[in-house]
């Protein structure tokens, strides 16, 4: 019996799929970047939801009520929720080559990967939403400890480098949103990787997948200005106590905010301070 064909849309009809996220969204990034190495960056529309302000009625009907995102809307009107399902979908329903690995046990070595994104991310949030200065080490060693079980997984599969396999594919797409997010991570919390071996084949990972063209859809300057509350423990457009504006609020731009303090542990700057008002 043969296999079913993936479904493939042209671009026009493949521009009616839109995408709700956040500002600077990791998980919508991945999107573009896929669209990106297909040159269809217009094939889907994006539409940013200011998480600062309640959530739109029409949206939330859509959602069932919902708010978690990013989120995409099909042609038909079908919502499809989570990022690597979402990712996973456009992967087979746009035209071109599949990011994914065609080959059965690439696939599922790539898959292997992806599987401790979660763990990753989460724990670099964890990281830099701590407010505990005695936790710190905890937290850093939680994190190298997945950067040095990652290198141990490259250097299984392709000790060479730089990417998982030859070339940029699904599993750079998943984690070098992170990477980029965990920019965080070097500023306010002077993280990084240590000189040593176990961290040489992963490091060289992050750099490749960083330095791609493909990835270029957000700064450091802008990651750092825009989740300074995340650094202070306030997620998802909270407000900390003192202050009216979140990093998150559209306006002012974050281009023409300074550049937030370094020490979170000092407290809170203030809105003026942040150029928020």
């Amino acid at each position: 019996m043969a296999l079913e064909e993936p479904l493939h849309l042209d671009q026009d009809m493949a521009a009616k799929h839109v995408v709700y996220h956040i500002q600077v969204c990791p998980f919508s990034q991945r999107l573009e970047i896929l669209l990106a190495l297909r040159g269809m960056e217009d094939a889907v529309e994006f539409r940013v939801v200011d998480i600062t302000r309640p959530r739109d009625p029409q949206l939330l009907e859509k959602m069932a009520g919902t708010t978690a995102l990013p989120v995409l809307e099909t042609p038909e009107g079908d919502m499809i929720k989570e990022s690597l399902v979402i990712l996973r979908y456009l992967d087979e329903v746009l035209d071109g080559p599949t990011l994914r690995s065609q080959d059965p046990k690439r696939h599922a070595v790539e898959s292997m990967l992806i599987g401790w994104e979660s763990s990753f991310t989460m724990t670099g949030y964890f990281y830099v939403m701590n407010q505990d200065p005695d936790q710190r080490d905890e937290h850093r060693e939680k994190l190298l400890k997945l950067y040095r079980d990652i290198n141990d997984f490259l250097l299984q599969h392709n000790p060479e480098g730089p990417f998982l396999f030859e070339d940029f594919g699904l599993a750079e797409a998943v984690y070098t949103p992170m990477f980029k997010r965990f920019w965080f991570l070097d500023y306010f919390e002077g993280f990084q990787l240590p000189d040593d071996a176990a961290y040489d084949r992963v490091r060289l990972w992050r750099e490749a997948c960083m330095a791609h063209p493909a990835t270029a859809q957000v700064s450091e300057e802008e990651i750092v200005k825009l989740y300074y509350d995340y650094a202070l423990g306030a997620g998802n457009g909270a407000l900390l106590e003192g202050r009216k504006v979140s990093s998150f609020t559209f306006e002012p731009k974050w281009q023409d905010r300074p550049m937030p303090p370094r020490d979170k542990y000092a407290g809170t700057a203030s809105d003026a301070e942040l150029g928020l008002g």
